[in-house]
Parts: C-alpha cells; structure tokens; sequence
C-alpha cells in the first residue's frame, strides 16, 4: 500500500522523533532537520560485560529442601531469608548493550559546510521527512531559495552496509556539508584517512552494569563518494562543496564470540564491495531482500479524512480519544512488521534485547539495561513473528535459546544441583542463566522455559520436523529434565509443585497487608502452566519422532500430577497456588495469563469458566486508577481481550497504546516512575505486542482449529488481510464489510484437514486442496 509511510513536516528534535532503520545487526535512528541529520549507529553486539560462570553458593539439594518446608509451613520469612542465602548471586560483569556512535552531518545552504549546524536563511525552508516502510527507506527533503535537497538512508541487509545519498535539484549551489563521527560509550577515536574515509575503533565500557573495563570492540569506516564538487578534510571530518550528489558508505564490526583478528578487516571489505556496486545498485538489492518479505502481508482496516495528516497529528488525535482513523491500526501493524524485518533476520547473529536493535541510551544510565528480559519482553519481541508470515526472523531467537540451554545447565547444577537446563528472570549476549541478583524478582524459575515455548511456537505453525528433530525437541527434553528433577510433591495437596519461584514480578499478603508482602511461594501458577505445555510438547514430540518411549510415560505420569489452573474467592484466575491477596493489585505484570495468550490452555471455545475467570482478572487490573500503564501491559490487554474474543475491549487498549504510549515516530516506551524508569525510555516490546494483538483480532489459531475475525471491533466495519499465517502451515486471506466476512481463503502446505470456525459455525477444511472459499 502507498499509504504505509511514517511522515512528517516538522525537523526532529530529537531520537524519540527520528526515524529507524535496520538490517537486522546495524540500526540507525535519523535525527533530520534542515540543516543537520544525526545517525544514532547501534549495532546488536556491542555490548558491555563479559562471559562469565554461575556463582551458585550452594548447589545442595538439601539447602533447596530446607527453604521449601518453611514455604510450606507458611514461614514465608524465613524460607525467603534461606533463598537469598542460598540461591542470590552477586552482581558482576552482566553488561549491556550500548549504543556505538554518531555520524553527524552538518549542511549548508549557502555553498560552505556548516561547522555548527546553524541554518542563516532569512525564510524557514520547506522540510518534510519519512519513513517508507513498503521500500525500508528513510527520506528527507528540505527547500530553500529555489533548490530542493533530498537525502535517503537504508540499511543493507545484502551488503551489510548503511548507505544514503544526498541530491540538490535545479539549484546552483550544489550539495555542501560536514560529515564527522563521535563515540558515545567508552573509548573512541575517530580519524580521517586521505580525503573521503573516516576509520574509527572505539570499546563499549561503562560502570553501570559491569566494573568498566571490559566490553566488545568495533572497528568501521565511513566513506564519502562525490559527483562534482570538491572534497577537504581536517583531522576528524569530510568536507563536501558543492557536488551534484553525495553518497555515503558507512561499515562496521565487532570481535564479539571472535578467535581470530580477521574481524578486523571486514569493515573495509564490505566497503570496498559497496563502493563498488555504487548506491543504484545497492539500493536494487536491498528493495529485492527487503520486500519480498514485508510483501507477504497486506492490511486494509479502511481509512478516512484523517489518513492524510502527519503521522504525529494521526497520533495526537489518538491520545485525545479520536479513533476514527483505522489507518493508523493499520500502519501501526506494518509498522511493526517492519521493525521485526529490520531488527531480526535470519543470519542476525543475536536476537532482538529490550530495545530491539536501536537504543535511546537511557536505560543504559539506570538499574534498567538493554538485554533479555525474559518474563515477557523478549518473548513479546516475537509474539506476532509466526503470524506475520515473517517465520525466518524468530531464527535468531531459536539459536539463542539454544545457547541459552548449554549456559543453563551450569546454573542448573550450581542453584539447583539438578539435571537439565535453567535460565531465570534475564540474560545477556554470552547466555547469563543464574538468577538476578535480587530474589524478590530474580528468582523466576521457568524464564528460559518461557522464552523456550518460542521453539513450540515456531514448529506449530511451520512443522519442520528436522527443525523439532534437531533443534526443538533436544532443547526442549533438557528443560524436561530440568523441572522433572527440580520439582517436589507438595505435601497438602499431593501435586508436583515448582519453587520457591515468584510470579514476575508481583507480590501477594499471607496474612494482613501489616505483616508485611511476599513475592517467593511454591507453585505459582505461571510456572506451573509453562511446565504443563513443556511436558505436553515433549510427549507429542517424542511420538511424532518415535522416541523415548520411558520418557513419555513418566512425563505424562508427571502432567498427571500437575496443579490444575484455579479461580479464587473473587471469581479471579488465582496467580499462586494459594488464593493470595494481591500486594500490588495495579502491577504490570499478568504473567499467569500466559494461558490464555500466548499458550491456550485458557479457551473461550473449550473453557469458558476459566475464560470468564481470566475477564474478571483483566476487569480487576484495568479497574485500578493508579494501574501501572506501561506499554508491554497495554500491548497485554490488547492481546487478552483479542482471545477472550472482545474486539472492542481489545482495540481500546491497542488506540490507548498507541496515543498515550507511543513517541512521534510510533515506537513504544514506558513511562517514569514504573519500576525505577527515570525517563520515558523506549521498549519496544509494546510494538511488537501491539501488532500482535491487531492479528489475534482477526485471526487466531491453536492446535487444528483456526478462527476467523474472532475479536474484530465494531470500528473496523470493512477491511481485508491476506497473508497471515495460522498454526500448521496454513495462510489465510479474509475480507469483510458491514463487521461480516465475506470471504476468507485458506490456503494449507500439508495433508491432514482443520477446523475453521466463524459466527458459530464450524467446517472442516482439507488441506489438501490449496484454496477454499468460505461466503
């Protein structure tokens, strides 16, 4: 669609209004106005830190026992006293990852490169800026006395490059301006060599997260290709005089996971190839990389008289309440297509952390960091990547986890003495798997099992077996093993029970909110709903594989014995196994949902006591004037209420998070005052969330059965999709006018049949034929 543009008429002030872009390693967020355009360089493995051991102060199981029977016994001190002795590491080396440079270019109107930046002309020039999502380019022109200046940037995903060119039209001028680089974390040092290239090395240390002596090192360059014109240069920047056009080639890498000093090379190899082939042809591969995969989707929500705005006025309107714009939904779900294209490809050599592949640089100043949050937002990263036909981007994720296991069993043995692999409430570039260093929040037992569902995700909707042979099925069997020898029976009850673990990263009263609120219990309903869906995956994958005949049986002896989800006394889906007062009634978090997104084991279809019970649980959350409105629990409800199949609840929480919690270039951030934020600092989980939550509107599939415009609201009346993806390889197109389907198609790539279901009717589709036709 031409309409799928980011743009504006207004210079940006600054990174939460530029524009970014990616090649799924490299990001840049373009700050532009007339007369400056600053690049925020990021690059995904520049980070912080260093590899480094599980610090377990006990790995006895007889430490684990001990905490346990006072858990049991209701002594909630003490068994939290003992957790922290025993399972509490200290804080060291984890890092971050920190933004890399500036490339700053300083333009002159008036024939000369500017040394400040400073715009002379009399009359304020004509400027507009944009991002094109369907080209993955990010533009901008500036008028002034008669000429026109028009500058694009991408990434390269092909050449691995970021590339623009900078033109001046009909003007006699020609294209003037200063071109420089400055570090922003750690040593760096920036030189000219001969009069069109820029070296730089620079270490990303700080003393924040680790001690600031230890960190990755990049190496790059920046080269200026001229036609016409003169260039000059000083000690630290190129200067261009009135050229026709400029051209820009800007490389860099690290020596992160690096044996060899090869790396250092490669920099200027990418540039000399990308020099080369000149922009023309650059910019051809990059369109023939980029689109056919963001082509894959196509969104028609309508639009009206307000599609036509700026894309800041569209926002605007959003936070004073006027939806009346279902373009905007629309943008903002290709929107996040593009981001997860641009921040996570197949070859990505690390997933995307808490701000994707581009950083703002605030969290990195805080408690906060840029890393793998995993109880909820790297998972979110990836909630709509199946869905949105964009399977190749979750590969980064499913090596990481991989990675993340062999790191796992380290902690598994050091916290637990146990079998398996375990990973806890975050992790970092080199596999970080010991629990944080804090047990109220860091001791989240199941937070690699939880990213790992991301494995079960990714085989539900594609079914590459070599994928499960290879891949899933190994990965997933260790962290069976894991919780097979790290859960205990409980002795009231009879259940096989996990703990002491928390329910990120919420709180709860034992008794009267005097004595005190605790976050440690054993079983919280989180863990125990993520370890049913492991031990099920791995019985089903076993048998489809033909092995480990044993396993399955004690596995699903196992399942037999695991707590059953539970309303409590205020008609709640209680979130511990005990009906707890909640400390926090307005917390963020509402991770024992997970069972109705993204597992299903929470169904209006199968269980609509259980459904109803997860409403009154939103209903209670939302109710809370001082709930914490942050973007992953807007993004969150959207999502809940998309399967409890409210539409219209659930597009209030999207236009909420996308007026109230949205930066003038659409991405998401969290609000101070949350969990120690000091600013609005960016995550973008809410986008990803977000458009997530726009597909599970209009198509939602579990295990062999799909349905169709489950939760679509009443101010989307017509629209169509084409190109989304359900569970077992299937895609579906679908139009609808008047808040009725009209025609849906669903395509399948596999032998067997699935139930479709659409306003209380269900039909079963052979998948063998490639295309039906509901009306």
């Amino acid at each position: 669609m031409t309409d799928m543009k980011l743009w504006y008429t207004k210079p940006a002030q600054g990174w939460s209004q530029g524009l970014p872009i990616g090649n799924g390693r490299m990001g840049n967020v373009a700050v532009s106005t007339p007369d400056r355009e600053i690049w925020n360089i990021t690059e995904t493995t520049y980070w912080s830190g260093q590899p480094e051991p599980a610090q377990g102060r006990s790995n006895s199981k007889a430490d684990l026992e001990q905490m346990r029977q006072y858990f049991f016994q209701g002594d909630y001190r003490e068994g939290d006293r003992l957790a922290k002795k025993h399972l509490e590491p200290e804080k060291m080396n984890f890092g971050t990852n920190l933004g890399l440079c500036q490339v700053v270019l300083e333009f002159d109107h008036n024939g000369k490169p500017s040394e400040g930046g400073r715009q002379d002309a009399a009359v304020e020039p004509l400027f507009h800026r944009e991002l094109d999502l369907v080209e993955a380019v990010a533009r901008s022109s500036c008028e002034t006395d008669g000429a026109e200046m028009t500058r694009e940037v991408f990434a390269s995903h092909a050449a691995q490059v970021i590339v623009s060119r900078i033109r001046c039209s009909h003007g006699s001028l020609g294209v003037s301006f200063r071109i420089s680089i400055r570090g922003e974390n750690g040593p760096f040092h920036a030189v000219v060599t001969g009069k069109d290239t820029i070296e730089f090395q620079g270490q990303a240390l700080e003393s924040v997260h680790s001690n600031g002596e230890c960190g990755v090192s990049c190496q790059g360059q920046l080269r200026v290709v001229t036609e016409g014109g003169q260039l000059s240069c000083t000690d630290d920047a190129i200067n261009v005089s009135g050229a026709d056009e400029a051209a820009i080639y800007f490389a860099v890498n690290t020596d992160y996971r690096q044996e060899f000093e090869s790396w250092r090379e490669k920099s200027a190899l990418q540039l000399e190839q990308a020099v080369l082939l000149g922009y023309d042809a650059l910019r051809a591969k990059h369109l023939a990389d980029y689109q056919p995969l963001y082509a894959r989707v196509s969104l028609d929500l309508g639009s009206s008289e307000h599609s036509s705005l700026p894309t800041d006025e569209r926002i605007g309107r959003f936070k004073q309440g006027n939806w009346d714009d279902p373009a905007l939904f629309a943008l903002f779900y290709q929107y996040g297509r593009y981001l997860t294209i641009s921040g996570s490809r197949q070859d990505s050599i690390l997933p995307m952390h808490l701000q994707g592949i581009w950083n703002d640089g605030e969290a990195n100043k805080m408690a906060w960091s840029c890393d793998y949050h995993l109880d909820v937002n790297t998972q979110m990263n990836y909630f709509p990547t199946e869905a949105a036909n964009l399977s190749e981007s979750h590969e980064p994720l499913m090596r990481y986890i991989q990675q993340l296991s062999v790191a796992g069993r380290s902690a598994a043995r050091h916290y637990y003495d146990a079998e398996g692999w375990v990973a806890h409430v975050f992790s970092n570039a080199w596999g970080f798997a010991s629990p944080g260093w804090g047990t109220s929040w860091g001791l989240n037992v199941t937070g690699g099992l939880w990213i790992a569902t991301h494995m079960m995700e990714h085989y539900a909707y594609n079914r590459d077996q070599a994928f499960l042979e290879e891949l899933a099925y190994p990965v997933l069997k260790e962290a069976a093993a894991f919780f097979m020898d790290y859960m205990t029976v409980h002795p009231k009850y009879g259940w096989l029970v996990t703990g002491p673990s928390n329910s990120p990263e919420n709180s709860f009263y034992t008794g009267h909110p005097e004595d005190g609120h605790q976050q440690l219990s054993m079983g919280p309903t989180m863990d125990q709903v993520l370890v049913r869906d492991l031990l099920s995956f791995c019985v089903k994958a076993a048998q489809t594989l033909g092995v480990d005949e044993e396993l399955q049986q004690k596995w699903q002896t196992a399942l037999d014995q695991l707590p059953p989800l539970m309303i409590g006394k205020k008609g709640q889906l209680q979130e511990w196994l005990e009906d707890y007062e909640e400390a926090q009634p307005e917390h963020r978090h509402l991770s024992h949902l997970f069972a109705l997104y993204p597992g299903s084991q929470i169904t209006p279809h199968h269980t609509p006591e259980l459904a109803a019970a997860a409403r009154v649980t939103l209903e209670n959350r939302n109710s809370r004037a001082d709930l914490e409105d942050i973007e992953f629990t807007a993004a969150l409800f959207g999502l809940f209420y998309a399967r409890l199949h409210d539409g219209d609840q659930a597009v209030q929480h999207i236009a909420h998070l996308i007026g109230e919690l949205c930066f003038d270039n659409m991405l998401t951030y969290s609000k101070p005052g949350v969990a120690g934020a000091e600013a609005n600092i960016f995550v973008i989980d809410g986008n990803f969330g977000g458009t997530a939550a726009i597909a599970e509107m209009l198509l939602q599939s579990h295990e062999g059965e799909i349905h169709l415009l489950p939760a679509l609201p009443a101010m989307w009346p017509k629209g169509s999709v084409t190109g989304l993806k359900a569970k077992g390889n299937i895609e579906v197109d679908m139009s609808w006018e008047n808040g009725k389907l009209v025609e849906a198609r669903v395509k399948g790539n596999e032998s067997g049949s699935v139930k479709v279901f659409y306003g209380g009717r269900e039909m079963e589709v052979d998948r063998n034929k490639k295309l039906f036709v509901w009306v």
